[in-house]
């Protein structure tokens, strides 16, 4: 679902960045906010139509995102003339009924089955695909027999991508020692929890930067589940965001932008005021005082909160 020749490369916000071999705008989107919109399909598509005229072409899904609603309106809405770049992952399962949306699914048989579902709903023959772990940042810990050695879930991935069925593959929720064994696979992105106020992962952004790899950061602004600090209440934020004229939320999205330039970033929204807003921050400059001061903002990033 992406083609060389995007009609936003003109447009791109924030600049540029590298991902499974293309270019990208560096502010992309993530999917994951619209399965709210399972009641009211034509207002996500308008969105995902609203963010291509905004430039975005880097959009992250996955399957169990609305139990493949969200898939669904992605393949209803992006054209292959519109050269967006869908990433999705496995890893997880969605879990109708349960206590949480998801269940992990963890061994090979079930990457292998959730790729294809991923395949299937996107109505496309290959895309890249972040392994899912649960080895850090918040969210559900494997136990029995989702607990699956990493070089099982490599083989799967790597023998996918011969296959053809995977261009690329990516990580999310790793440690940085899982970082360091799967450097021979070639990952071209990473994602896990991370922000200006949960900095837990400097050392692997920092390899990342070493290695090629783009840094993809979920839950950039903190907050997204209880007790993660957020962005937005810290007073150096808010001051930059009064002197700068922007919200609060900008800042913390320029701030990740200037920190690492191999940063690619996915925030979500189902607003069309709210996408917006992102895409609008990344316009926001921050100066030498203003990032200083941003920078000294103490790191009180806590690990195992629920998410999705």
């Amino acid at each position: 679902m992406a083609s060389p020749h995007s009609s936003a490369a003109s447009a791109r916000s924030g600049g540029s960045g590298l991902l499974a071999g293309r270019t990208v705008s560096r502010i992309g989107y993530g999917a994951m906010q619209l399965s709210r919109l399972r009641a009211d399909r034509d207002a996500g598509v308008a969105i995902l139509r609203r963010a291509v005229e905004l430039g975005v072409d880097h959009i992250d899904t996955a399957n169990f995102y609305g139990d493949g609603f969200v898939n669904g309106l992605i393949r209803q809405a992006i054209r292959p003339e519109d050269g967006v770049t869908v990433v999705s992952k496995v890893g997880a399962t969605a879990n109708p009924g349960g206590p949480r949306p998801l269940r992990l699914a963890q061994r090979p048989e079930e990457l292998r089955a959730e790729v294809e579902a991923n395949l299937a709903g996107l109505g496309i023959d290959q895309l890249a695909v972040n392994l899912r772990r649960a080895d850090a940042g918040p969210g559900l810990r494997p136990d029995g027999d989702q607990v699956v050695d990493l070089d099982d879930q490599l083989a799967v991935m790597t023998a996918l991508r011969d296959e053809g069925k995977i261009g690329a593959i990516g990580l999310s929720s790793v440690s940085l020692d899982v970082l360091r064994r799967a450097l021979p696979v070639g990952p071209v992105c990473v994602q896990n929890a991370y922000s200006l106020v949960a900095r837990d992962d400097e050392e692997m952004l920092e390899l990342c930067l070493a290695e090629g790899i783009a840094w993809v950061p979920y839950f950039p602004l903190g907050g997204a589940v209880p007790g993660l600090p957020k962005v937005t209440d810290e007073p150096a934020v808010i001051a930059a965001a009064q002197a700068a004229g922007c919200t609060p939320a900008q800042i913390g999205l320029a701030w990740i932008l200037r920190h690492a330039p191999h940063t690619l970033l996915i925030p979500g929204t189902a607003d069309a005021g709210h996408l917006q807003v992102n895409v609008d921050a990344g316009a926001v400059e921050l100066d030498d005082k203003t990032l200083a001061d941003l920078d000294a903002i103490s790191t009180r990033g806590r690990r195992g909160q629920d998410r999705t």
